[in-house]
């Protein structure tokens, strides 16, 4: 038997778990203690515990949701959180003294040398650590089963295990809780054996020790929390969390964090949690609430009531209908949608006088009154967002009045300026003027206050006291009486504008004044006296909040922005920067900014990056200087106070400045904010119009039946001749058929051409009519897209392909000349389509189909459901332009301004729950329902799927402890969401009620019953059979079954609204006729009909362009496709196809001018164009070539008032560029009016061409002097050739010579002439060499080496090439080499005007140029031959 043998290698492992505890000093066993750090890891149900733990994670991990178990008594928590705390503290004490401690006392044990310290296995327990160590202890770091004992050696498992322990140091971070603990312990623990040191010692000597070194408690506090987390964090009874498994990002992107749960479980709806989340919450009854609402109706009534419009005599109802709404909102707890939908008679004014009652005498005499809407559902949204704003207002207001009050109880008296301002203060504007004003006015007690009082815990060092306190705090105060008056009577007197303020002058001079008052101590001397004085009194001026007012108010009125450029602006904004709009803009006022939101924005913005400066001044400025002044000073004659009114007038230019300051801020903040709001209400509106489309409904068809669609997308990478996409969708939303097609193949031929059809006609009309498509949607990224919309509106009338209305109607109806039967093609909006068909989710949902494909897949959804594919889009739907300014509005506010209109439409059409809880993709529209939002949306599916997930009746959503149902909503949000959550109703199965199916709310199922059977004339008798046959729905379903459901149509309604508001209290004639219209035709389709892109939408669709970035006028370039002799083919950049008739031909080209047009207009060429029309329907332009037209600029037309533009400054910005650039050359600067002229230097003019075409030309002034110019033009990449023209003929300086030479050869007439003719035709000829076979694009050698690799091959041939020469540009070099045994040579060519130039000989054409060669290489080799004689 082996050593081996006697041990259990197999509990070895795991003898910690098992092996019994025994007492060193008795050797009886003793029961196991609990790790405090850990838990009860030595516990016996431990490995049980893990393994629930690990279930729980598991369970975690797959739903993300764990159900939570019974949470134990709080108070049993607490109470084994101590007992764990107070062993700790105690295991702590026990502890003996760490290596520090002992060394400090001279006790440290010699330690071996070479002994590791740390093993890599397992750390011990704590109490393998309790005992007091001693040299003999030298294992006690380490393991039981590490340590020699009776029972093993070591060495007895040398031979198993010697490379099992690495005995090495931990790595960093490895000691974990265990070893931190262990630390803090023996720190505890050395400084309590460090009490006795004191023997001996005195009393005082033991105070100075101590303050030291402290008595070892300093640091409880901390020990103490540590003590708490780490037990908070190692609680063996705290169940397994979320927290626990996931990161934290990961919970927050999945809406999981303990907020989100807090979110999900309240009562309250969704999106009002997360809106008053900010506010602590308001413990009110309902009287109180009341009481609260009325001025905050007020309040929020005058910010409103301006906008509206409406007759005065309404103003009255007007407010009592915001107050209505905002006690829906605070006290029901109530939605917008919710309020539109069932309280719209508190929204509507129905003729009622002023004061509410009806004025039966005026009704006479008018007849019925006429029902006056006072709110629509956007007023309503505004008044959410203002409740919050109010909410806002009154914390702030409330902590400002609890402030007053700890000042006066400071203080112990009442401030006459807060006492007057603070109950009227109704604007955020005013509570911030009063909280400046206390802080100022009271700096020193509230230090004080910050002092006696912690905030959060912790107490305020007092802050160094300003000049201003220290100035009211000394002598020197006294000195502002000298001025006459308090600095709030004087504001006051100037607000009110209908008192004379009388100002006394003291009897000395402001300087003897101030000398009586000198301080030793603050201010020794008088002139600091005095300026101290005179400093405090410009500030309280400042920070009186009557003056502040008045300035504010002058601000309002009289307050103008001028626009100031930079320097930084004055060199970047140049007349093609979108910000020259504004560049000199001057005298502005607050309405004219008001009307243009968007330009206010822009400054503001060109401001922030520093290009301008956004100055906001006073229209009357010194007139208010002056009359403040007046006001100040006294009326006495003499030198005292002249003296004095010397320094009154001073102290105005001082607050004034102080005050502009502040008041300017504020006002562009609020304009700023107002700016925004108008943007976000402009995109709020657009997004409305496009949520607010039923499904396409083809001809013939009801409203709101969603359609089959077949959509076709052709491909953007080439657009012309490429791939076209189909896929086919049912009306359930199924793809079940994708098909490709060639665009090219997809045309129609022609019998006089004898043109066959293309190839793939035949297939997709195979397409057309096995499907039978209700609508077919085209739409694409490029203008081509319209010839494949024309194509396939041609095959259909070619096919004569019906619509399925028309094939399945009377064959009366089927006529082949008949158009309108035809089936319809629609160019579809792709804005959502762009954005997933890329996306991560379209990969996800169809995974096989092709990036077209699934964009055919978008399409095809965007005509089933609009508001479907909208709301798909979640935060992507800000990628979506609805207003060219939006970028300017900070993402968050446009968000919720979208979020608010399609919560509006949603709310609207309504969301089939069943649908929705097995659809995730209709799932998406319950995020917006009223009452829901994403958290409660998502809890609310997941429980209806618990429970087998089908929902029959609305009531089924709040639970039902007798049938064991669990509530998917609470009741607050059940009553805001009920009446959107429709269920469709079916006759044949029982339990469901037909009134889930409509949008009559469930508390008003009663109201609908009896209106039903009122309308069927069913008397109590009747509607008891009925229920007792057939439920308590039965009355609806004989309404339905017998199919009298417009019988309601004859109910007289008035009567029931007068019945029920009578006995009531409730005011229903607006929800009776809801549900009267929902018994008649449940859910009846309300949005507008599906809307299809206008000319411009589509323009910009297919060409990217818009109104503003291409229009008549605008030279552009243009490349050309074909050359005729009397018009030339182009495209645009865009994409736009055009057209240059011959009349717009430039000097020099045309049939009756000289050069062919074939000629003179290269295939692929670029050129500059102007645009003389451009249709954007038929997506075709007209331009001009012709270089009178091409001189004048494009130029944006703006209306600009008189006296709004700073021309003066204009003009001196330029002159002084002129002065500038003259500086920079030594010259002065030409400027030419030319399209093609630029104050360019060649480096400069070599960075503009760059990334232009070969031949583009720059025209810029020359170095050589006034009567020279320069030409540079690109000759091929990185190659440029610079031009000195010669001006001859020169009116005067600055003029363009008549006659234009070069290098005194080519002479020319003008600019243009000299462009066309000279640079324009070695441009083509450089592209003629550059196309011709034997050119080589690389360098001369690799031109030679590939001659040599060439001559290789065929060693007995000669081979030539052509390549550039980058060093002299307009160079190219003819490489040859007669045999494979010569050596390389190279001759120049150089390119002139419409030839090239070899060895001085001209040559019109390449095979010319070849010839030539040809011929001069064949005379060198004769020159060359020996002769014979």
């Amino acid at each position: 038997m082996a050593t081996r043998d006697f041990f259990d290698e197999q509990a070895g492992v795991d003898s910690e778990e098992n092996d019994e505890d025994f007492d060193e000093d008795t050797g009886e066993a003793r029961e196991r203690k609990a790790n405090g750090v850990n838990g009860d890891l030595d516990d016996s149900s431990e490995e049980d515990d893990d393994d629930d733990d690990e279930e729980a994670a598991q369970k975690v991990r797959e739903g993300f949701i764990v159900d939570e178990e019974e949470e134990e008594d709080p108070a049993e928590r607490r109470r084994r959180r101590k007992e764990r705390k107070k062993r700790r503290r105690e295991e702590r004490e026990e502890e003996g003294l760490d290596e520090e401690d002992l060394d400090l006392i001279g006790e440290l044990p010699d330690r071996r040398s070479g002994e590791p310290t740390f093993k890599r296995l397992k750390r011990g327990h704590r109490d393998e650590r309790e005992r007091e160590r001693g040299v003999g202890d030298i294992f006690s770091d380490e393991d039981e089963e590490l340590r020699p004992g009776p029972a093993t050696s070591r060495n007895a498992l040398a031979g198993e295990f010697d490379d099992f322990i690495e005995e090495d140091e931990p790595d960093e971070g490895e000691g974990g809780e265990e070893d931190h603990e262990v630390m803090v312990g023996r720190t505890r623990r050395g400084l309590d054996a460090l009490k006795g040191l004191d023997a001996g010692l005195d009393e005082a000597a033991i105070e100075d020790m101590r303050a030291a070194f402290g008595d070892g408690t300093e640091y409880d506090w901390a020990l103490d929390l540590q003590d708490d987390m780490d037990i908070g964090e190692v609680d063996p009874d705290k169940p397994v969390e979320l927290k626990d498994v996931f990161e934290p990002s990961q919970l927050r992107e999945k809406m999981l964090t303990e907020e989100d749960q807090l979110i999900r479980s309240t009562d309250i709806p969704e999106r009002m949690q997360l809106a008053h989340k900010e506010f602590p919450d308001e413990d009110l009854d309902e009287q109180q609430w009341k009481a609260r609402i009325a001025p905050e109706a007020d309040w929020i009534s005058s910010m409103l009531w301006p906008k509206k419009g409406l007759s005065r005599s309404l103003q009255g109802p007007f407010k009592k209908s915001v107050a209505h709404v905002l006690d829906f909102m605070n006290i029901g707890q109530k939605e917008v949608p919710y309020i539109f939908q069932h309280r719209k008679d508190y929204l509507i004014h129905a003729g009622s006088s002023s004061n509410g009652e009806v004025d039966e005498f005026e009704e006479q005499q008018r007849g019925a009154p006429s029902p006056e809407k006072l709110l629509n559902q956007s007023d309503l949204w505004e008044i959410f967002d203002l409740d919050l704003k109010y909410r806002s207002f009154l914390l702030k207001k409330q902590s400002l009045e609890r402030l007053y009050e700890s000042v006066k109880t400071v203080t112990g008296r009442s401030d006459s300026v807060l006492e007057g301002l603070l109950p009227n203060a109704n604007l955020i504007e005013d509570v911030q003027d009063l909280l400046d004003y206390i802080q100022f006015q009271y700096a020193a007690e509230i230090k004080d206050l910050s002092v006696r009082e912690p905030v959060n815990g912790q107490k305020r060092s007092r802050a160094v006291a300003s000049i201003f306190e220290r100035a009211r705090a000394a002598p020197a105060y006294n000195v502002v009486s000298g001025f006459g008056i308090t600095a709030d009577s004087f504001a006051g007197i100037m607000l009110d504008d209908t008192q004379r303020a009388y100002i006394e002058d003291p009897d000395k001079r402001p300087i003897d004044m101030a000398d009586s008052f000198v301080d030793g101590d603050s201010f020794p001397t008088g002139l600091q006296v005095f300026r101290a004085a005179k400093a405090t009194f410009a500030e309280e001026l400042a920070m009186n909040p009557r003056m502040r007012k008045l300035l504010r108010r002058e601000y309002y009125m009289t307050g103008h922005f001028d626009c100031i450029r930079t320097p930084k602006g004055l060199k970047q904004i140049d007349e093609d920067n979108p910000a020259y709009e504004f560049k000199y803009l001057r005298h502005q006022n607050m309405s004219a900014m008001a009307r243009r939101p968007e330009l206010f924005l822009r400054m503001l913005k060109a401001e922030a990056d520093g290009l301008v400066e956004l100055r906001f001044g006073l229209g009357q400025k010194e007139s208010l200087r002056k009359r403040l002044r007046e006001s100040l000073e006294s009326d006495n004659f003499s030198e005292i106070a002249d003296a004095w009114n010397v320094e009154r007038r001073e102290v105005i230019d001082v607050a004034l400045a102080r005050l502009d300051k502040i008041i300017v801020k504020g006002v562009k903040e609020s304009l700023k904010t107002e700016c925004e709001n108008v943007i976000s209400s402009r995109c709020r509106e657009k997004y409305l119009e496009k949520l607010d489309q039923a499904p396409y409904q083809p001809r013939g068809m009801d409203a709101g039946v969603v359609p089959r669609v077949l959509t076709l997308h052709n491909d953007a990478k080439n657009p012309r001749a490429g791939i076209v996409n189909a896929i086919w969708m049912e009306e359930d939303g199924r793809v079940t058929e994708s098909k490709q097609f060639t665009l090219s193949e997809l045309r129609l031929g022609s019998e006089e051409k004898a043109l066959p059809d293309g190839e793939d006609v035949a297939g997709i009309v195979k397409m057309f009519e096995q499907h039978r498509p209700d609508i077919i949607g085209i739409s694409g990224f490029s203008p081509e897209t319209r010839s494949l919309y024309k194509n396939v509106q041609e095959i259909i009338a070619k096919f004569n392909i019906k619509s399925t209305q028309a094939v399945d109607d009377d064959d009366d109806l089927d006529r082949p000349d008949d158009n309108d039967k035809l089936l319809e093609v629609q160019i579809v909006n792709d804005e959502v389509a762009r954005l997933y068909y890329t996306s991560e989710r379209a990969q996800s949902e169809f995974p096989t189909l092709s990036a077209g494909s699934r964009y055919c897949v978008a399409l095809a959804r965007y005509l089933q459901s609009p508001i479907k594919e909208y709301a798909a889009l979640g935060r992507d739907i800000l990628s979506i332009s609805f207003d060219p300014h939006q970028s300017l509005v900070p993402t968050t506010k446009l968000m919720k301004y979208l979020e608010s209109a399609i919560i509006d439409i949603v709310n609207l059409t309504g969301v089939d729950l069943n649908e929705a809880v097995n659809d995730t993709y209709t799932a998406n529209l319950l995020s917006y329902v009223c009452g829901l939002g994403p958290r409660k949306a998502a809890y609310m599916i997941q429980v209806i799927n618990r429970q087998g997930g089908q929902v029959n009746t609305r009531l089924e959503l709040i639970g039902n402890e007798e049938e064991g149902k669990a509530a998917a909503v609470t009741p607050t949000v059940f009553e805001n969401c009920a009446s959107f959550l429709f269920i469709k109703y079916d006759l044949t199965e029982s339990g469901l009620n037909y009134l889930d199916n409509t949008r009559a709310h469930p508390d008003d199922y009663e109201l609908a019953n009896k209106m039903a059977a009122d309308a069927m004339d069913l008397d109590e008798e009747d509607i008891q059979q009925e229920r007792e046959e057939y439920g308590e729905y039965a009355v609806l379903r004989k309404m339905v079954k017998e199919g009298r459901e417009n019988d309601v149509n004859s109910l007289e309604l008035e009567r029931y609204a007068e019945q029920i508001e009578e006995k009531m209290l409730q005011r229903k004639r607006a929800t009776l006729e809801t549900i009267r219209a929902e018994l008649a035709d449940p859910y009846e389709e309300l949005r507008h009909e599906f809307t299809p892109p206008t000319y411009d939408e589509i323009f910009t669709m297919l060409t990217g362009e818009t109104r503003d970035s291409i229009c008549e006028g605008m030279v552009i370039p243009i490349t050309i496709r074909k050359a005729f002799p009397d018009h030339v083919e182009c495209k645009l950049d865009c994409g736009i196809d055009g057209a240059i008739p011959e009349g717009e031909y430039p000097s020099g080209v045309g049939a009756s001018s000289g050069t062919d047009p074939r000629v003179a207009f290269k295939p692929h060429s670029t050129i500059q164009g102007k645009i003389t029309a451009l249709d954007r329907r038929r997506l075709t332009a007209q331009l001009s070539a012709r270089e009178d037209t091409l001189r004048l600029p494009y130029k944006k037309d703006i209306e600009r008032a008189p006296g709004e533009w700073d021309f003066t400054q204009e003009e001196a910005d330029r002159r002084e560029a002129a002065r500038e650039k003259e500086n920079v050359t030594g010259r002065p600067q030409r400027v030419i009016k030319h399209p093609l002229f630029r104050p360019f230097n060649s480096a400069q003019a070599e960075e503009f061409l760059g990334p232009q075409n070969r031949g583009d030309v720059v025209i810029r002034p020359s170095s050589n002097g006034m009567d020279h110019l320069a030409v540079t033009w690109k000759v091929s990449e990185n190659v440029f050739q610079h031009i000195d023209v010669l001006e001859l003929d020169k009116e005067n300086e600055f003029s363009v010579g008549k006659t234009l030479k070069i290098a005194g050869r080519y002479t020319y007439s003008d600019l243009d002439e000299l462009i066309a003719v000279h640079v324009k035709s070695m441009a083509k000829k450089v592209d003629e060499i550059t196309a011709d076979e034997r050119f080589q694009r690389g360098s001369k050698t690799q031109a030679e080496q590939w001659l040599s690799a060439y001559m290789e091959a065929n060693p007995k041939r000669s081979m030539y090439a052509f390549c550039i020469n980058p060093q002299y540009p307009g160079y190219f070099y003819l490489c040859f080499k007669p045999s494979q045994q010569a050596k390389h040579q190279a001759w120049p060519i150089k390119v002139i005007p419409n030839a090239f130039e070899l060895q001085k000989n001209p040559y019109p054409d390449m095979r010319a140029l070849k010839n030539g060669f040809k011929t001069l290489f064949m005379k060198q080799q004769q020159q060359q031959a020996p002769r014979r004689y």
